[in-house]
């Protein structure tokens, strides 16, 4: 077996979970999530490059995650404003299903824009700083800390407030974060 055959077998067996984990916090949807991830693997291995290492392919894989998820958003968006010039929907869908008594994480987490999303996730799941985030996202700092504001604030309206995990029971602010 290749190496990067090893690579890939370990990377899948041990941290396979927690990479599917990291795509449905982005996507919120764990279908949708699966198929991101196998999108990334196969971006990652699928050509001859030299992935010897576990940690490098695994932070390899969550980039291209991260990108994939980004591009799908970017597609869509796009696709939603000119769709309505190639076909015309003849049925007009029903109401929202009821809304659910327990609003989850996850279900939180879908209701933000992707951006916001993804620096939520880059921020709080990755534990990345600011200033990593915003070079994840080739975004400026001072952005990344208005998304992480804008996204805290939405996530809180519907949770309540982030503690800190101390013993005082005060919301995170943005500023804490860091």
């Amino acid at each position: 077996m290749a190496a990067w055959d090893q690579v890939l077998d370990d990377l899948v067996q041990v941290r396979g979970h927690a990479l599917a984990r990291y795509a449905a916090l982005l996507t919120g949807d764990r279908d949708t999530a699966e198929d991101l991830l196998h999108d990334a693997l196969v971006r990652c291995f699928g050509q001859a490059r030299p992935l010897r290492d576990a940690v490098a392919a695994e932070a390899y894989v969550r980039r291209a995650i991260l990108t994939a998820f980004l591009d799908g958003q970017r597609r869509r968006t796009r696709w939603a404003a000119v769709r309505h010039l190639v076909i015309r929907r003849e049925t007009v869908d029903g109401p929202e299903p009821a809304v659910v008594e327990r609003v989850s994480v996850e279900a939180a987490l879908g209701m933000l824009r992707p951006r916001l999303r993804a620096c939520v996730v880059l921020r709080f799941y990755d534990d990345l700083t600011v200033p990593e985030v915003a070079r994840r996202l080739g975004l400026a700092e001072g952005t990344v800390k208005r998304y992480l504001s804008d996204a805290v604030g939405q996530l809180e309206d519907v949770l309540g407030p982030v503690s800190t995990g101390t013993d005082r029971h005060e919301s995170v602010t943005v500023e804490e974060a860091r």
